[in-house]
């Protein structure tokens, strides 16, 4: 004799789950085993069960009920590797389970797996894509949590390998996702890390266009606008910028003061350098002088920059025929070993003999 369990008389979990036995025959061997499951209040004894049935009858229809019931066992016991084991054996039955997907992606980032992160991360934002628009709401909650996991792996790796592989997988996936934007900073500095100056450059100029708030952005567009001779308008700008981010932006969390005024100091500097050389190379001396004026003192244990400073400031001033102090930035230039060395002296000479009376 056939006996119908129908689920709604069984316990509250089954309530819940996505999956559904309409009937169960119990004279057949899994019909009596899938009765015992049911029937069955103790997780204890009940996992035991779960396995068994999901070993024995795996193509049974009602093998993606049992396999989303073992699922959350191993959820609530906190086991990743059976968490997975379990999770893709109902994938392969339901491909579109958001569900199964995300608890892979979660037991993922407890192992800290980089290819099942980016895995799971892709099947769980394909599962929600396909939910109906009645179901946006958990749409929204699958592809946030899919996004998050992906940012947060990223931002948590000290390899910038796997930073740049999670962070580009996040925003090839979710390119307007809440995530996305937070992860390009993180992006940026792992791309600079790993030496990879053109991807950082067009990171940057892409993110500038709507988001002139990283400092570290901004100095490394104008300084390779600069170096090509391109943009002057835009360096100006950026380097203005820098100045006034550093002026206002409050101390960087978890930084010694001493090691923020460094930062302040030295970005602040190289971005007054950079304003100046430019338009020292413009002509306009005024505003050259003014610019690496403001730079010298940053620029102090600069070994590399100071002396170029120090040279150009001695041309404006010679150009706005201040010579005295014109000489006195030579004098200072000629004192350090560098490429400017020679050509100092050389200028300082040179004013001594066109001016009289120079110190």
């Amino acid at each position: 004799m056939r006996t119908l369990l129908i689920l709604i008389a069984f316990t509250c979990t089954a309530l819940a789950q996505r999956h559904k036995i309409e009937e169960v025959d119990s004279e057949k061997p899994e019909g009596k085993l899938l009765q015992q499951i049911m029937q069955e209040n103790d997780a204890a004894k009940r996992t035991p069960l779960l396995e068994q049935f999901a070993g024995q009858f795996p193509k049974h229809e009602g093998a993606a009920w049992v396999l989303e019931l073992l699922q959350q066992t191993y959820v609530k016991a906190g086991d990743p590797d059976k968490i997975i084991a379990a999770g893709d054996k109902l994938l392969a039955i339901d491909p579109d389970d958001p569900e199964a997907s995300l608890q892979c992606l979660k037991a993922a980032e407890t192992k800290k797996d980089v290819a099942l992160i980016k895995k799971y991360a892709a099947s769980t934002t394909a599962a929600a894509h396909k939910l109906p628009a009645a179901e946006a709401e958990s749409a929204k909650y699958f592809l946030s949590n899919a996004d998050f996991i992906l940012y947060k792996a990223a931002a948590e790796s000290r390899d910038p390998k796997v930073t740049i592989d999670l962070a580009e997988t996040l925003v090839k996936q979710s390119p307007k996702g809440e995530y996305t934007p937070r992860i390009v900073p993180t992006l940026f500095n792992a791309y600079r890390q790993n030496n990879d100056a053109a991807k950082a450059l067009a990171l940057a100029e892409q993110t500038l266009a709507t988001d002139q708030s990283s400092e570290d952005m901004l100095l490394v567009v104008a300084d390779s606008y600069s170096t090509q001779k391109k943009e002057p308008q835009k360096v100006h700008e950026y380097t203005a910028k820098v100045v006034e981010l550093m002026n206002t932006k409050p101390k960087m969390e978890g930084m010694s003061d001493a090691d923020w005024t460094t930062r302040k100091n030295l970005l602040t500097g190289v971005a007054h350098y950079l304003n100046g050389k430019l338009y020292y190379t413009e002509g306009n001396f005024g505003k050259a002088d003014a610019e690496l004026r403001a730079a010298l003192p940053l620029v102090e244990n600069n070994a590399s920059m100071k002396p170029e400073v120090l040279y150009l400031l001695g041309f404006a001033n010679y150009k706005l025929d201040k010579a005295q102090e014109a000489a006195n930035y030579y004098r200072a230039c000629a004192a350090i070993k560098s490429p400017f060395q020679a050509l100092a002296t050389k200028n300082l000479a040179g004013i001594k003999t066109q001016y009289t009376g120079i110190k």
